[in-house]
């Protein structure tokens, strides 16, 4: 009998610590769902966080999109309306030239008329690139031709241009099409 009543007492000492096994899980439970709680709601904040700044980004990309564009448009309205002044000395000039009898006359107004377009061009930023007699430099100048050097110091240097090059704010924007020495 003593055996059977320690083996009662043992399965009862059994059940006691399941029970407070199951009652330490069921107190940890609710600490466990808070801190899931707690995790979904700063994912929860995480997710609109990110979204709100997804939105922001989306946002500042059109935003400059569209200032780029009224740039380079307003840019242009500005060089056009610089431009119009030697519009007019042209038309004027073509007037003139249509009642003259004097071609002198209409020559140097040509000639004044291309130095005021050119030197509105070059307060732009546009240079014309000078480029004979220098080594041929294929950055700034493309070879249409080559033909004998008419001296041996002109070899692979630039004996004639065909048609000018220029810079624009000491970028090529046309290479100049050059002869060259061989």
């Amino acid at each position: 009998m003593v055996n059977e009543h320690e083996h009662n007492q043992e399965e009862e000492s059994l059940e006691q610590e399941q029970l407070d096994t199951n009652e330490e899980n069921n107190e940890q439970e609710p600490a466990a769902t808070d801190e899931e709680s707690d995790i979904a709601v700063k994912l929860e904040e995480a997710q609109d966080k990110y979204a709100r700044l997804l939105a922001e980004f989306e946002n500042y990309k059109k935003r400059t999109s569209r200032e780029k564009i009224e740039i380079i448009q307003s840019a242009g309205k500005e060089v056009i309306g610089k431009l119009l002044p030697v519009l007019d000395d042209l038309d004027r000039a073509l007037l003139s030239m249509a009642a003259a009898q004097d071609v002198q006359t209409v020559k140097e107004g040509v000639e004044l008329v291309n130095t005021k377009f050119k030197k509105l061009l070059e307060q732009q930023g546009l240079k014309e690139m000078d480029v004979v007699g220098q080594a041929f430099d294929s950055e700034f100048q493309e070879a249409i031709t080559a033909i004998p050097a008419p001296t041996d110091d002109m070899k692979n240097k630039v004996i004639d241009v065909v048609e000018k090059g220029y810079l624009l704010n000491d970028k090529v924007i046309r290479f100049a099409k050059v002869v060259i020495g061989q």
